[in-house]
């Protein structure tokens, strides 16, 4: 493996130690800067408990664990980065027409 292909494979895999710095939630999506300078948006669908929320509780939020979670203490909802990344590289993988199915939204 040549040091381009080594760092393209580095790049590809998430960081282990990415953590969040700022969340922000529109009324659609849920957007999180992580400290490994990645941004990361996600349909709010994926999560009933902020999609019902006003905006107010929306804007609620405590970062957790150092970073590694974030907390609505509004409407009891956490969420973990490792569960966000986790989501996004299976939705990007998931064939088409398969959905969610038995995933939790968490």
């Amino acid at each position: 493996m040549t040091t381009s292909e080594r760092t393209r494979s580095k790049q590809a895999q998430p960081t282990r130690d990415a953590r969040a710095l700022s969340v922000a939630v529109t009324d659609d999506m849920l957007q999180v800067r992580l400290t490994d300078g990645r941004e990361i948006a996600v349909p709010l669908t994926w999560f009933p408990r902020l999609l019902a929320a006003t905006p107010a509780q929306r804007g609620r939020y405590e970062l957790i664990g150092g970073g590694n979670g974030m907390h609505w203490p509004d409407i009891d909802e956490d969420l973990s980065v490792a569960g966000l990344l986790g989501k996004e590289v299976y939705e990007r993988v998931e064939p088409e027409g398969r959905g969610r199915a038995g995933r939790g939204g968490h």
